[in-house]
């Protein structure tokens, strides 16, 4: 059994099942599967995040990697994802809480506990009317060179995030965001992995879904290759040279994404 605890959490729970406690709070619950679940609730007047993983089953880890899918199996991915990339430096959650118990992978019982980010705005809700309304361009420079540097740092630091979206990166809106004073923090890593050093496909597979969750969002070529250069830290010349099938499957997938919606609007 594995448990780590800070406050409150600690003194909350000292004595007692943390297991048996965790299943006991209550909320507003986001998430309700068999095998997991996921709320909000608020102790001694502070938001936290709570994922709770009950085992999945053997029938559904067998169904994942038959479908080439890497099963969630509990709450250690997210707890080694955040620490490693505080480690590395990006911004991301504060984990208060974090347990696991039972050596059965398809029954084992976990949670972590984390605190809210608020108040917050993600990136996809902030950007949603850009191509109507744009931003100052020295504010959207900026968020793609932020954007840009924690997915390259989240990279060489050897994690792949699986779900990276510009909805997964939250800005904090405690004071007047500026091209000179924002802050950006990434966010719902449970299905995180955690590498000594990242395959490139899983670095493809980020990149792949983090410009497809920007295709909408206004951004020019230039604002593109501008992303690049942060992701990279490379000459845009060489980047273009050596990551030129990358570059052209992203094409090709972003080109196939629209026509599935034309022909989809097409048919309504």
């Amino acid at each position: 059994m594995k448990l780590l605890l800070s406050e409150p959490f600690e003194t909350l729970w000292a004595g007692k099942d943390a297991f048996a406690e965790v299943e006991a709070l209550q909320g507003q619950v986001y998430r309700e599967l068999e095998g997991r679940r996921t709320l909000r609730t608020e102790v001694a007047g502070c938001g936290y995040f709570v994922k709770i993983h009950r085992g999945i089953g053997w029938r559904e880890i067998a169904k994942n990697l038959l479908t080439a899918k890497w099963p969630v199996l509990g709450a250690g991915q997210e707890w080694r994802a955040i620490r490693r990339l505080q480690e590395v430096g990006v911004a991301t959650m504060t984990a208060v809480a974090y347990g696991e118990c039972g050596s059965n992978p398809a029954r084992q019982h976990s949670f972590i506990v984390t605190e809210e980010l608020a108040p917050t705005v993600s990136l996809e809700d902030f950007s949603l009317d850009w191509p109507q309304h744009p931003p100052a361009p020295a504010l959207k420079r900026a968020l793609i060179a932020e954007v840009a540097k924690m997915t390259g740092a989240m990279h060489r630091g050897g994690v792949n995030h699986r779900d990276c979206y510009i909805c997964h990166f939250l800005l904090h809106t405690d004071k007047p965001v500026s091209a000179a004073d924002f802050r950006l923090s990434l966010i719902d890593l449970h299905r995180a992995q955690t590498h000594a050093r990242l395959p490139r496909r899983w670095r493809d597979k980020d990149l792949a879904a983090l410009y497809f969750s920007a295709l909408n969002i206004g951004l020019s070529r230039r604002d593109k290759l501008r992303f690049l250069q942060g992701y990279f830290r490379l000459p845009l010349r060489q980047i273009l040279r050596d990551e030129a099938r990358l570059l052209a499957w992203l094409q090709r997938k972003a080109d196939k994404l629209y026509a599935r919606k034309q022909r989809y609007g097409d048919a309504l």
